[in-house]
């Protein structure tokens, strides 16, 4: 789609077009920014970002042939299995006194356990990410948490690239009433033992299954969005406790044991051995039916109430060799042509970031529209993560009680 990248004449055409007025943080910055796009030329951004699936990974490549051709950059993907290696990695650069522009990683692809670590103990470069041209589509107002990482503010160290919503789907030919709460799943697993599980703790999506039991039964919801302490999470977990208790005799296996991943539990369940499989990407199932590895009668669904929901996003490490390109590299997946790509089933189906409804025309016309097979008819309200220092203290508990 070379068509449709973005470059500043570009832009202010459109924005013309639409009758848009240029907001003052792209009045202050578009100078700068010509400086930023000069001095990215030529330079290699060292992106670390997971590599668990195909899809994504060839995303990655397209960027990485867009920001070659438009700016010069070449972006080399680094794959990584868990980004805890990588922030490791960037605290040992800093111990040993490595200073701006000496570190290996440029660009990180991090989540909200990671980030307030980042953040608390210096290891990123910013506020950069508010100043990027096209972060004035973001849809900060409908999509708050691209402002706040599990309940940590971004304050700008951070850029939005995608986001995501605790989504269950199942074969509705066997699943014809799937549950709208954790209470009707509990029930549902009564009525049909062994057929419903989670991924194991700490697996991301063990971890979200549990934290959605949590924010549902917790007494106080506003708790969880604060720092944890002894007292908070004792009365906020009080109720969890009773619930899992009692769903466990009746997961599959007993709970006696759980799959190693997501894609493990997509699979039983694709092999009628489960009912139900869990995903943090709303339009996996789409996906997953659009390859032909699901049947088109799977349909995705998130609780009424509504369902843990986040966005991910891309940070700068302070001592990163490319700083200049990384966050040219950033603007390019803001941009709508690449978030159109991303969010199309046919390239990965990642909900985008921005706000189509705002974008000039030509750039709304990229986002496609309809309904397709396995896509979440009716989308439910998207309820904050905990603040970030709950994961570890709820993984912990979890495995004294249930690790088996």
């Amino acid at each position: 789609m070379p068509q449709h990248l973005h470059h500043l004449t570009r832009r202010h055409l459109l924005l013309a077009a639409g009758g848009s007025a240029l907001p003052s943080v792209w009045a202050q910055a578009s100078a700068p920014w010509a400086e930023v796009e000069k001095a990215a030329r030529g330079q290699t951004v060292y992106w670390n970002a997971w590599a668990g699936s195909e899809q994504t990974n060839a995303y990655l490549q397209w960027v990485a042939q867009q920001v070659k051709s438009a700016h010069g950059i070449t972006l080399q993907h680094v794959k990584i299995t868990d980004t805890a290696d990588v922030v490791k990695r960037v605290r040992a650069e800093k111990a040993a006194g490595r200073a701006a522009g000496e570190g290996t990683v440029d660009l990180v692809w991090i989540n909200g356990e990671n980030f307030p670590a980042m953040k608390r103990e210096g290891l990123l470069f910013g506020p950069w990410a508010e100043a990027l041209p096209h972060f004035r589509w973001v849809d900060t107002a409908g999509k708050p948490t691209t402002l706040n990482d599990f309940s940590v503010p971004t304050e700008g160290m951070e850029s939005p690239w995608g986001m995501a919503q605790f989504t269950l789907f199942a074969d509705s030919k066997r699943l014809p009433q799937p549950p709208q709460s954790m209470q009707a799943l509990l029930a549902l697993a009564r009525s049909q033992p062994g057929r419903i599980t989670h991924p194991r703790l700490p697996d991301f999506h063990g971890t979200t299954f549990i934290k959605q039991a949590l924010v549902e039964f917790a007494p106080d919801r506003q708790a969880l969005a604060k720092p944890v302490t002894d007292a908070a999470f004792a009365a906020q977990t009080a109720p969890l406790w009773p619930f899992l208790d009692a769903l466990r005799p009746h997961l599959w296996r007993g709970g006696k044991q759980f799959p190693l991943n997501a894609a493990a539990v997509r699979q039983m369940m694709a092999d009628g051995e489960l009912l139900l499989a869990l995903t943090f990407n709303p339009n996996e199932a789409a996906n997953e039916i659009a390859a032909k590895r699901l049947p088109a009668t799977v349909v995705s669904w998130q609780f009424e109430k509504g369902t843990i929901g986040n966005t991910h996003f891309v940070a700068i490490p302070y001592n990163a060799r490319a700083r200049a390109g990384a966050q040219v590299v950033a603007n390019f997946l803001l941009s709508p042509a690449a978030q159109a790509r991303k969010a199309d089933i046919a390239h990965w189906g990642d909900p985008t970031v921005l706000d189509v409804a705002r974008l000039p025309a030509p750039e709304r016309a990229l986002f496609g529209t309809g309904q397709l097979p396995g896509l979440v008819k009716n989308p439910a309200p998207t309820l904050p993560e905990p603040h970030a220092s709950w994961v570890d203290p709820l993984e912990k508990a979890w495995a004294q009680r249930y690790g088996a």
